[in-house]
């Protein structure tokens, strides 16, 4: 099995290290393995587990929901309902929050344009 410092693990995830103590510090790496000098040391199967924790917030999960998750997954397979239902939900959030998002870009595109006609014109082009 490989093991993986925090400076390999936080390079191997493109996040820096504060981000891993972070995340530590908010429970939501729980059952940290350490090494003999108490360094923390990461298996394959823990960056995938902190990947997902990662997915999740980079969609704006908020910390408190995510400490949830990882509780519910350390009570093991009788919360696996409930993990389902919370990526369902957030699953239409993220969706909800990409709709809003592509309808913004889209308001900005128009603008863009816009401004370009403008120069384009030397400003015979009427600006809203």
């Amino acid at each position: 099995m490989n093991y993986y410092s925090i400076g390999e693990a936080a390079t191997r995830l493109g996040i820096p290290e504060s981000t891993i103590r972070f995340y530590e510090k908010q429970g939501l790496l729980p059952r940290m393995e350490r090494d003999e000098a108490g360094r923390r040391i990461f298996t394959e199967d823990y960056l995938v587990f902190l990947k997902i924790i990662l997915y999740l917030k980079n969609t704006q999960m908020p910390i408190s929901q995510i400490r949830q998750y990882v509780d519910w997954m350390a009570e093991g397979d009788s919360t696996i309902a409930l993990r389902l239902a919370m990526f369902q939900e957030h699953k239409q959030a993220v969706l909800a929050q990409i709709a809003l998002m592509t309808e913004s870009l889209q308001g900005i595109e128009k603008k863009i344009e816009r401004y370009t006609n403008y120069l384009e014109t030397n400003g015979k082009e009427v600006l809203s």
